[in-house]
C-alpha cells in the first residue's frame, strides 16, 4: 500500500490576523502553509481550513474598505465646512470693503498723527542695523509683503516694539522703560518651528552664518551681531481667565487690587497688559489653543503690571502689589520689594500712538474679528483634511497589500484542490 509523497502529518497551520482596527495584515508564509499541509484523512480538515480562511480574509477586505470609505466621507465632510467658511469670509470682507469705501478719507485725515508716530518707530528700528530686529524690519521695506514668503521669517508676527499701541506719548514712554530695547526688539514667533528657522547650527553648534537671519542679512549686506531675543506664542503660558465681555479689545478679565477696607487702591488707572491696544489680526486666534497677543504676549511681558497716576498713588497700594507697578510721573516697582529709583532712561524704541482705526465702530471690529476666527478654523480644517488624506493613503495602501495577498491564497488554495482531486483516486488503489 502506498500513500502520496506530498502528505505531511499534523493539523493546520492557525492564520495569523492582526485586530481589523489596525488595518490588518496577513503574513504570506502563513497562508501558504495552509495550502501545503495534508492530513491523514484524506484532506476534509484541510478543506475547511481553506474555506474559514477565505472568509476572514474576506471579512478583513470589507472592513478595510469600510475603513476607506469613512476617511472618503471625512473629507468630503471637511471639504464641505471649508467651502462654507470660505463663503463666509468673503462675506464679511465684502462688508469691509463697502465701509473702507464711505470712510477712506475721514480716516486718512485724523490718522496723519499716528502714522508719523508707526514711522518713528519704525525709523528708530532701522537704526538698530546690525540686530535682528533692524535686519528684519530692513527685509519688510525692501521686500514689501513678499518678505513674509521668505522660509526663515514666514512664521514671524512681528518685532515687539510695534505689535502693540498706546493713547499717549506718555504711557508709550513708560512702558518702553519697563520692558528695556531688547525686550522691545524682541522677535515674536508663532510657534517653535518658526524660532528654529531663525537660526541654524554647524554639527560642532557654531551658528551657520549662511542660513536663517544671519543669511538674510547678509543677502543685504548686514553682519548680524550680539545675541537676541525671540519669543515663541505656543511656548508662552497664557492668561487662563476670561475677557471682559463685549469688548472689542478682548482685555483680561483681572480682578482689581483692593486694600483691606476693600476699597480699590486711590490713583489707580488699570493693568498695563490691557492698556496696550492690539491690531484687530492680532486679537485672536494666533496659536494652535486660539489665543492671540494679549493673553500670550503682552500676559507673559506685563503680567499683573499695576499702572498709577503718581509714586504717591503707590505707596498705600503696596500691599496690594505682587507684579509690580508703574505711575505715570515716572515710579517704577519691578516687583514685590523690588524698586527702580533714580532717572528716567529714554528708550529709542517706543510702542507707536493710537491710530485712528481704533475708533472704528463695534460692527467694524466684530466683523473682522470674525474674518479672524473663520480663518483660524480654515486653517485647523486644512491641517484635519491632510490628517484625514494620510490616514485614507495608508489605508488603500493596506488594502492592496491584503487584495494581493487574498488572491494569491486563492491560487494557492485552487492548486491543492486540484492536486487533492489527482491524488485522491491513486490512495484508494491498493495492490493485492
Amino acid at each position: 500500500m502506498f500513500q502520496p509523497s506530498n502528505q505531511v502529518p499534523g493539523q493546520p497551520t492557525p492564520l495569523s490576523v492582526q485586530d481589523p482596527a489596525a488595518l490588518m495584515q496577513v503574513d504570506k508564509k502563513e497562508t501558504s502553509v495552509v495550502v501545503q499541509d495534508e492530513v491523514k484523512t484524506g484532506g476534509f480538515s484541510q478543506a475547511e481550513s481553506i474555506i474559514y480562511y477565505t472568509k476572514k480574509l474576506q471579512d478583513d477586505l470589507q472592513m478595510m474598505g469600510m475603513k476607506i470609505k469613512q476617511h472618503e466621507d471625512n473629507i468630503k465632510l471637511l471639504k464641505s465646512q471649508k467651502h462654507k467658511l470660505d463663503d463666509s469670509i468673503l462675506d464679511l470682507q465684502v462688508i469691509l470693503g463697502k465701509y473702507h469705501t464711505s470712510t477712506t478719507p475721514k480716516i486718512e485725515d485724523d490718522g496723519h498723527s499716528c502714522r508719523k508716530s508707526e514711522e518713528e518707530t519704525t525709523e528708530k528700528i532701522l537704526q538698530q542695523e546690525k540686530s535682528a530686529a533692524g535686519i528684519l524690519w530692513q527685509l519688510k521695506t525692501r521686500h514689501g509683503t513678499q518678505a513674509a514668503l521668505l522660509s526663515p521669517i514666514k512664521d514671524v508676527v512681528g518685532i515687539v516694539g510695534m505689535l502693540g499701541k498706546v493713547e499717549d506719548d506718555n504711557l508709550s514712554r513708560i512702558f518702553s522703560e519697563y520692558l528695556g530695547i531688547e525686550t522691545m526688539l524682541a522677535i515674536v514667533c508663532k510657534t517653535y518651528e518658526g524660532v528654529k528657522a531663525l537660526e541654524v547650527y554647524e554639527n560642532e553648534g557654531c551658528i551657520k552664518k549662511s542660513a536663517g537671519l544671519h543669511g538674510l542679512g547678509s543677502s543685504i549686506g548686514r553682519t548680524l551681531e550680539g545675541r537676541f531675543q525671540v519669543i515663541c506664542l505656543e511656548n508662552l503660558r497664557p492668561y487662563a481667565g476670561a475677557s471682559v465681555p463685549d469688548d472689542p479689545q478682548m482685555r483680561l478679565d483681572i480682578i482689581k487690587p483692593r486694600l483691606a477696607n476693600g476699597e480699590c487702591p486711590p490713583g489707580f488707572l488699570g493693568y498695563a497688559v490691557n492698556m496696550i491696544n492690539v491690531d484687530s489680526a492680532n486679537l485672536y486666534c494666533l496659536t494652535a489653543t486660539g489665543h492671540g497677543l494679549r493673553a500670550t504676549l503682552f500676559y507673559s511681558l506685563f503680567g499683573r503690571l499695576q499702572v498709577y497716576k503718581t509714586r504717591a498713588d503707590m505707596v498705600p497700594a503696596l500691599p496690594c502689589i505682587s507684579d509690580g507697578a508703574i505711575s505715570l510721573d515716572g515710579g517704577m516697582i519691578r516687583s514685590t520689594g523690588v524698586f527702580s529709583l533714580g532717572n528716567r532712561e529714554d528708550v529709542d524704541v517706543r510702542f507707536p500712538k493710537l491710530s485712528a482705526t481704533s475708533g472704528l465702530p463695534e460692527n467694524y471690529l466684530e466683523s473682522e474679528r470674525q474674518i479672524n476666527e473663520l480663518k483660524w478654523k480654515k486653517d485647523k480644517l486644512q491641517e484635519d483634511m491632510k490628517s484625514e488624506q494620510s490616514l485614507l493613503d495608508n489605508a488603500k495602501f493596506n488594502f492592496d497589500r491584503k487584495k494581493q495577498d487574498f488572491l494569491k491564497f486563492l491560487a494557492d488554495s485552487s492548486s491543492y484542490v486540484t492536486q487533492h482531486q489527482l491524488y485522491a483516486p491513486q490512495s484508494r488503489m491498493t495492490p493485492r
